[in-house]
């Protein structure tokens, strides 16, 4: 039952959620402002991520969230 993180296009919230079984359907909806256009984003890591290629830094926002402290990485490249 893996814990999967979104981000909010709209208003830039974090959204964990736990998916129970992959055949279910799941409403990807932002519970703060009603946003439908969510980004998967990276979670925690165990290991150390360094610079990008341009010469970016990787830069990290950690949060208290339902499973207790997260770190999300912002990582350098394309996006969509």
């Amino acid at each position: 039952m893996p814990i999967f993180e979104f981000k909010c296009l709209k208003c830039e919230e974090y959204i964990e959620m736990l998916v129970m079984n992959q055949d279910d359907e799941i409403e990807l909806k932002c519970p703060k402002c009603g946003g439908e256009d969510l980004e998967r984003v990276l979670s925690t890591t165990s290991y150390t991520m360094g610079y990008g290629s341009a010469g970016t830094k990787v830069k990290t926002q950690s949060r208290t969230c339902s499973s207790g402290s997260c770190t999300t990485y912002d990582i350098p490249g394309h996006t969509r």
